[in-house]
C-alpha cells in the first residue's frame, strides 16, 4: 500500500469512528442529560472519553494485528462466541440505525420544517444510493470526512454563541455534583458501544492497513480519532450547557420533543436552529452509513466468501429494513435515540471481554506479538467497569421505551 493510500485509509477510519461516535444519539443524549444534570454531565463526558480510549486502542490494535474481523476473532478465541457477538452487534446496529434515520428526519425538520418521517425516508434513500454507486468505497470516505469537518465547525460556532460557564464545567468534569450510572452507560453506548466499537477497525481491515508494520500508524489514527471525538463531545456539551445555564427551558419529555434543536435555537435563534439541522443531519446520515456498513461486515461469520458487491447489496437491504421499522414504530425519534445508546452500552462489555481474553490468552492469533501489559490491564479495568455500569443501568435503560 502506498503512503497516500494508507493515509487516506487512516483518515477515513478516523472520521468513520468520529462521526459514528458523535451521531444523532450522542447529540440528543447530550441535550437531554445536560438539561437534567447541568454541569455535572461533564463527568459523564470525561468517563466516555476515557473508556473510549481504552476500548478503541485495544480493538483497533487487535483487529489489525490478527487481520480478522471481530466476529471471526471471537470465534477463534472462544468457539461460538463470534456468532453471539455478530447477532448482538447486528441487532444493536439495526436498532441504532432506526434511531439514526430518525435523526436525519429530525435534522431535516429543523432545517426546513419537513415532516421527520419524510425527511428520514429521503435520507435513507440517499444512503442507499451511495452504497449502490460503482465507487461506493471512495464516495463513503469522502462524504464522511466532509460531514465530520462541517459538524465540528458549526458546533464550535454555536458553543461560542451560547456563552457557557466554562469554569463550572471544568470543575464538575472531575468533581461532579451527581454521578448517574445509567447516564454514563447510555452516553458510552452512544459513543463506543455496539457497532461503533468496530467501525474504524473494520474499515482499516478492508483497506489493508494491517499487521505489525502498520501498528504505529494504527495507534496514531486511533488516538487522533479519540481526540477528535473528545473535543467534539465537549464542545457540544458546552453549547447546550450555555443554554441551560441561561435559564432557557428545554423540553426533554420525549413526547415528540427535539431537545438539541431547542438548545441550538435558544443559543443562536432561527439561524441556530438551521445550523443544528445541518449538524444533526450530517451526524445522522454518516451514522446510518457507518451502522449499516459495520453491522453488515459481521455477516462474514455466517458466510466467508461474500463479494464486495454482495455486501453493498446486503447493506442496502439493512438500511431499507431500518427505514421500514422507523416508519412503523411510534416511539418518538429523540426518545429512541437515547434508548439505543443505552442498549449498545449493554452490548459493549460482551465484545470487549472477548477481545481482552484473546489479547491475554491467545497471542498465537496475533503472530506471537507481545501485547503491552499496561494496555491489557486498562482493558480489564474497562471490562469490569462497563459490566458494573450495565448491571446498574439495565432497568432504567429499558424503562425509556415506556417513558
Amino acid at each position: 500500500m502506498s503512503v497516500k493510500s494508507r493515509r487516506a485509509a487512516l483518515t477515513a477510519a478516523i472520521f468513520l469512528m468520529a462521526t459514528s461516535a458523535i451521531g444523532p444519539g450522542f447529540i440528543t443524549q447530550t441535550a437531554t442529560f445536560t438539561t437534567k444534570l447541568g454541569a455535572a454531565f461533564a463527568f459523564a463526558i470525561l468517563s466516555s472519553i476515557v473508556i473510549d480510549f481504552v476500548v478503541q486502542l485495544n480493538i483497533w490494535r487487535i483487529v489489525t494485528l490478527t487481520r480478522m474481523r471481530a466476529s471471526d476473532l471471537a470465534n477463534a478465541a472462544i468457539p461460538g462466541s463470534g456468532y453471539l457477538l455478530a447477532i448482538l452487534v447486528i441487532v444493536g446496529g439495526l436498532f441504532f440505525n432506526i434511531g439514526n434515520i430518525g435523526g436525519t428526519g429530525l435534522g431535516i425538520n429543523a432545517m426546513v420544517g419537513l415532516d421527520p418521517k419524510i425527511g428520514g425516508a429521503i435520507s435513507a434513500v440517499l444512503s442507499i444510493g451511495i452504497f449502490l454507486s460503482k465507487r461506493a468505497g471512495m464516495a463513503i470516505d469522502r462524504f464522511i470526512i466532509f460531514a465530520g469537518i462541517l459538524m465540528i465547525a458549526l458546533t464550535l460556532y454555536v458553543a461560542i454563541a451560547s456563552g457557557p460557564p466554562v469554569g463550572e464545567a471544568l470543575f464538575q468534569t472531575f468533581l461532579p455534583a451527581t454521578i448517574d450510572f445509567a447516564t454514563i452507560t447510555t452516553i458510552v453506548g452512544g459513543t463506543v458501544g455496539g457497532y461503533i466499537t468496530y467501525s474504524g477497525a473494520h474499515r482499516l481491515l478492508d483497506k489493508g492497513t494491517v499487521g505489525i508494520e502498520n501498528l504505529s500508524a494504527v495507534n496514531r489514527a486511533a488516538l487522533t480519532g479519540i481526540a477528535v471525538t473528545g473535543v467534539m463531545r465537549y464542545v457540544l456539551f458546552l453549547a447546550v450547557l450555555g443554554v441551560v445555564a441561561s435559564g432557557a427551558v428545554i423540553d426533554v419529555s420525549g413526547k415528540g420533543a427535539n431537545p438539541a434543536a431547542q438548545a441550538f435555537q435558544a443559543a443562536a435563534g432561527d439561524v441556530g436552529m438551521r445550523i443544528f439541522g445541518i449538524i444533526l443531519w450530517a451526524a445522522a446520515i454518516t451514522s446510518v452509513i457507518g451502522a449499516a456498513y459495520t453491522s453488515v461486515s459481521f455477516l462474514t461469520i455466517f458466510k466467508q466468501d461474500i463479494s464486495e458487491r454482495a455486501r453493498n447489496i446486503a447493506t442496502v437491504i439493512f438500511i431499507a429494513v431500518s427505514l421500514f421499522f422507523y416508519v412503523i414504530i411510534t416511539t418518538p425519534p429523540a426518545q429512541m435515540l437515547v434508548f439505543v445508546g443505552g442498549l449498545n452500552g449493554l452490548i459493549l462489555p460482551i465484545g470487549l471481554s472477548i477481545f481482552i481474553y484473546a489479547a491475554w490468552a491467545r497471542s498465537d492469533l496475533m503472530g506471537g506479538y507481545r501485547y503491552p501489559r499496561w494496555l491489557l490491564v486498562l482493558g480489564v479495568l474497562a471490562c469490569a467497569l462497563t459490566w458494573y455500569m450495565g448491571y446498574k443501568s439495565i432497568g432504567p435503560i429499558f424503562a425509556l421505551l415506556s417513558a
